[in-house]
């Protein structure tokens, strides 16, 4: 079993989240979304964010508008609407969620090692 494809595909499976908190905080151009996905370890590359943001703008979670840039063309700034903020929002309770499952699964295993 490859452990490195495991992780990329739970990164994969919480990339949606991340994006949506990230630009939570302020619209930001892709490159800074990028950035701060490295920065998090959650490594991705442009050809897989922009189809991402793409969709998450036709889904209507997140508008965007260009901003004159001193060092070469307009800049695309993505930023959430209203309905985003209320979808992260659930996202966030589901993570919650899934993140308190797993610790319970977590403590019922380590009981039954104990036992056994």
């Amino acid at each position: 079993m490859n452990i490195d494809n495991s992780k990329a595909q739970m990164r994969k499976g919480i990339l949606e989240y991340c994006i949506l908190l990230i630009l939570s905080k302020k619209p930001l151009y892709a490159s800074d979304i990028i950035s701060e996905l490295k920065a998090a370890q959650m490594i991705v590359v442009e050809g897989t964010l922009y189809p991402l943001l793409t969709r998450l703008k036709n889904d209507g979670y997140l508008s965007y508008r260009w901003e004159e840039s001193l060092q070469g063309p307009p800049r695309k700034y993505y930023e959430l609407t209203p309905v985003g903020t209320t979808f992260l929002t659930e996202l966030e309770v589901s993570w919650a969620e899934l993140v308190e499952a797993i610790q319970q699964l977590k403590v019922n295993d380590a009981g039954k090692k104990d036992k056994g």
